[in-house]
C-alpha cells in the first residue's frame, strides 16, 4: 500500500513540474522559509483554542512562477506532532513535501498580496505511517522590496488516511529573482530617444516634445530672460525671476501682471498706484475706514463718535449703543471679571475668562454654570460632585437585597434594620446626594397588586429613614411593581432577585 501512495504522490509532483517547466523555461523563481505551528488536534476531536497543543515545524519551498499571478510552490517540511494513539505525551516527527499552485490577486501597485492556495502531499511520520494530504487555504504576501516579501500563510489539510488531518499556521520570508529571460534583456543596447532634437534624451527632458537650452533642462524660453516657458507668467516678455519672469516697469515692487498702475509707482498695499486721499484728512484712502468723510488719524480716518460716552469710540466699541469699559471693547460687564455680558454665562457673578465668566466656588476644575455640587468638590465623571466611595457604592448594592418584608405585606423585618441605619449614615457623609427609593417585584400575582406592594415597601423604608432623622427633602420614592425585572421570572432564582428595593444616590 506504501508503494502505491508513494508512486502516486511522485506521479502528481512529476506531472505539475513537467507542465511548469515545460511551458518555458525562463519564468522567475524563489525561495520560501516559514516557522509552522502544527495543529493535529482540533480536526480529530480535540479545541482549536488549546493552543499549548499546538507544535513548531519548519518548512523551506521552492516557487516557480507559471502566469503573472499564478505560482507552483513545492515546499518541504518538518515538524513534531502530538501522537494519534492514546500514549501520554507522545510526540512523533513529521516530514513531507507538497506541490501546491497559488492565485494571487496581484496588482503593480500592491503593498499586500493576498493569494489562494490549493494542491497535493505527501507526510511521512516517524513510528508511524506515510500518508497523502490534499491543503486548501490562503496567505498575504507583504512587500518589503520589490523582490522580498513577508509571508503569512494558513490551511487546512484533508488527509487520506483516519484522524490525520490537521491545520498548518505559517510565518516567514519569500525571496525572488529573474530567470535568463530578463537577464537577456540586460544585454540588449538601451537606445536612446530626443524626439524634440534638442540634443537632450527625453528620459532626462522636462520638455521632450520643444526644443530648449540644457540649462532650462531641455524646455523652451521664448523671451530669453532664463525663465522656462512653463514657469514664465509673462512668456511673451523678459521680466525678473524674483516676479516669476514678469516685468516691473515702474519699480514699485510689484510685478507688471499685478500692478494695477504698471507706469506710475506706488505702494504694494495699494496694488502698485500712489495712494489717494479723497476726503484730505491725511489718511490714505487704503487705511481710511471713512474715505469720503474727513476724520481723525487716531480713529483710523473716521469722525471721532462715541455715541454711549463710556469713552470708546464707536468704529472700535463693540456695543456701541451701551457703556463698557475699554477692557470689553465698550460692552457692558456687570460682574466686572472682564467678560462682556453678552459673552459671560454667569453675568451677575465674577469669574474667570477660562469659564466664560462663570466661577469655580470649590475648585475643582469645573466652573458653577455646570457643576452639579459647586461647594463640593468632585470629578467631572460626577459632574463635579464628591465621588461615592466603594464601600458605600457596596453598602447600597446589599441593601437591594437585604431589605427584607413579611411575605407579601409591606412591614419591614427587624433584619432589615441595621441595613437601613447604615444608608441614613452614608446620607449624612454625602449632603451634595439625595436618596432615591425604588421598589420591585416579581411577576407572581396581578399586575395591579404587584405595582401597589413595591410602592408601599419603598415607602415603609421612606419612612423608617424620615423616623432617623432623613429630611424629607432629601428623599423620594416610587414603586414600579413587576415592570422592570434583572432577571428572568421563571425560576426561583430569579424571582428571588427581582423581589428588591433599590438604594440610589443622585446629586441635588
Amino acid at each position: 500500500m506504501k508503494q502505491i501512495k508513494s508512486y502516486i504522490l511522485v506521479s502528481l509532483f512529476a506531472l505539475l513540474g513537467f507542465n511548469a517547466f515545460g511551458q518555458n523555461p525562463n519564468y522567475s523563481k524563489g525561495l520560501s522559509f516559514k516557522a509552522l505551528f502544527m495543529d493535529y488536534q482540533s480536526q480529530n476531536g480535540g479545541e482549536i483554542t488549546k493552543f499549548k497543543d499546538y507544535h513548531h515545524g519548519f518548512e523551506m519551498g521552492f516557487h516557480l512562477k507559471l502566469q503573472d499571478n499564478v505560482n507552483l510552490v513545492l515546499p518541504f517540511k518538518m515538524g513534531v506532532v502530538t501522537s494519534h494513539e492514546n500514549t501520554a505525551c507522545l510526540h512523533k516527527t513529521v516530514y513531507g513535501l507538497d506541490a501546491q499552485v497559488q492565485y494571487q490577486f496581484y496588482k503593480p501597485s500592491s503593498k499586500v498580496i493576498p493569494y489562494i492556495m490549493g494542491g497535493v502531499g505527501g507526510v511521512t511520520e516517524v513510528d508511524g505511517e506515510f500518508n497523502l494530504q490534499a491543503p486548501l487555504g490562503f496567505g498575504l504576501n507583504f512587500k518589503v522590496a520589490d523582490n522580498a516579501f513577508i509571508n503569512y500563510q494558513s490551511s487546512y489539510r484533508y488527509s487520506f488516511s483516519i484522524d490525520r488531518n490537521n491545520l498548518h499556521h505559517g510565518l516567514g520570508f519569500v525571496y525572488l529573482w529573474d530567470g535568463q529571460k530578463d537577464l537577456k534583456k540586460m544585454d540588449e543596447p538601451i537606445m536612446h530617444k530626443d524626439s524634440d532634437g534638442d540634443g537632450i534624451f527625453d528620459d532626462v527632458d522636462l520638455c521632450p516634445q520643444a526644443a530648449g537650452p540644457a540649462e532650462l533642462n531641455g524646455c523652451p524660453d521664448k523671451d530669453g530672460d532664463g525663465i522656462a516657458d512653463f514657469e514664465d507668467k509673462c512668456p511673451e516678455i523678459a521680466g525678473q525671476k524674483a516676479f516669476k519672469g514678469c516685468p516691473d516697469s515702474d519699480g514699485d515692487g510689484v510685478s507688471d501682471n499685478d500692478d494695477e498702475c504698471p507706469n506710475v509707482a506706488g505702494p504694494i498695499s495699494n496694488n502698485g498706484c500712489p495712494s489717494k486721499d479723497r476726503d484730505n484728512d491725511g489718511v490714505v484712502d487704503s487705511r481710511d475706514k471713512c474715505p469720503d468723510i474727513p476724520g481723525s488719524p487716531t480713529n483710523a480716518g473716521c469722525p471721532d463718535n462715541d455715541k454711549d460716552n463710556d469713552g470708546v469710540l464707536d468704529n472700535v466699541d463693540r456695543c456701541p449703543n451701551d457703556a463698557g469699559p475699554s477692557s470689553t471693547n465698550g460692552c457692558p460687564d456687570s460682574d466686572g471679571d472682564g467678560v462682556a455680558d453678552y459673552e459671560d454665562k454667569c453675568p451677575n457673578a465674577a469669574g474667570l475668562s477660562l469659564y466664560n465668566g462663570c466661577p469655580d466656588t470649590d475648585g475643582d476644575g469645573i466652573h458653577d454654570g455646570r457643576d452639579r455640587c459647586p461647594n463640593s468638590a468632585g470629578p467631572v465623571s460626577t459632574n463635579g460632585c464628591p465621588e461615592i466611595s466603594a464601600e458605600d457604592k457596596e453598602t447600597l448594592d446589599i441593601a437591594m437585597r437585604a431589605v427584607q418584608f413579611d411575605t407579601g405585606r409591606s412591614t419591614l423585618k427587624s433584619e432589615s434594620y441595621s441595613i437601613l441605619s447604615q444608608i441614613g449614615d452614608i446620607l449624612k457623609r454625602y449632603p451634595d446626594y439625595n436618596l432615591s427609593i425604588s421598589g420591585h417585584t416579581d411577576n407572581t400575582g396581578s399586575a395591579r397588586a404587584n405595582q401597589d406592594l413595591s410602592e408601599r415597601r419603598a415607602k415603609a423604608c421612606y419612612e423608617f429613614l424620615l423616623q432617623r432623622g432623613v429630611s424629607a427633602s432629601r428623599m423620594n420614592y416610587a414603586g414600579y411593581g413587576e415592570t422592570k425585572p434583572i432577571a428572568d421570572n421563571s425560576s426561583l432564582k430569579g424571582r428571588a432577585l427581582n423581589r428588591r428595593t433599590e438604594f440610589n444616590l443622585i446629586p441635588r
